[in-house]
């Protein structure tokens, strides 16, 4: 079973968001019969039989052995990963495009080039397990907290200067048998606690406490909080 696996085509995504479905891939984690999952999940048999056909059609579920129990044959299913993600290329026509609005100081550039990471990582992944061989990435995840806005303007000029330098030195346009790769640098905000809605017969100044809070949440994600701080390239070769 793979840790993550990507879902390219439509159909395949939506068998994924089924309700169902998607109980049943979990379930799935450890191998198990129509049988044994419709007991787990409280569903009945024939159901939980229809939608394992569907879910192994699109590749979600593979047979993991077959039982044989005097005259009937057990299936044994399992899942094809532990987790999967929708590739934005199931989305067709309207999936992000990043070079729609390139835009270092917008969050949804950001997430446009976000989208594409898992797209064109997914295509690697995809041909690379046809192929039965690994595929060469580096990635690195870490969080920092900035004292100030100056700070975090100041972190990003730092990181431009440096990764753009080093794109400069390692970049052989010329050299027999390289390979393009991209390099993609973003910072964004961790996601804080959501304020609560507003409930009836709420008092106005706590409504107004919450107005102020998410004013306050609005200034500290001024321009260069949501950044996208580094040089995306196609040109950084081993």
């Amino acid at each position: 079973m793979l840790d993550v696996a990507v879902i390219e085509e439509p159909a395949a995504a939506e068998a994924s968001l089924d309700p169902i479905r998607s109980r049943i891939l979990a379930a799935l984690a450890e191998p198990g019969s129509a049988a044994m999952l419709a007991a787990r999940l409280g569903l009945p048999r024939q159901k939980v039989n229809y939608h394992l056909k569907e879910l192994e059609r699109h590749g979600l579920v593979e047979l993991a052995e077959e039982r044989r129990k005097g005259n009937v044959t057990e299936r044994i299913y399992r899942a094809t990963a532990a987790s999967y993600v929708i590739s934005p290329s199931a989305l067709a026509a309207v999936s992000p495009d990043p070079s729609r609005s390139p835009d270092q100081l917008s969050a949804r550039w950001l997430l446009a080039l976000g989208a594409r990471l898992v797209q064109e990582v997914g295509t690697l992944l995809t041909g690379a397990a046809r192929a039965k061989r690994r595929v060469a990435t580096f990635a690195i995840d870490t969080e920092v907290r900035f004292a100030s806005a100056a700070d975090r303007a100041a972190f990003a000029d730092e990181l431009t200067q440096a990764v753009a330098a080093l794109v400069s030195r390692y970049h052989d346009e010329s050299a027999p048998g390289g390979r393009g790769h991209r390099v993609l640098v973003g910072i964004h905000q961790i996601p804080t606690a959501q304020i609560p809605t507003a409930q009836p017969g709420t008092p106005a100044d706590s409504a107004e406490q919450r107005q102020q809070a998410e004013q306050r949440q609005q200034s500290e994600a001024a321009p260069g909080t949501a950044s996208h701080a580094g040089q995306e390239r196609q040109e950084d070769r081993p």
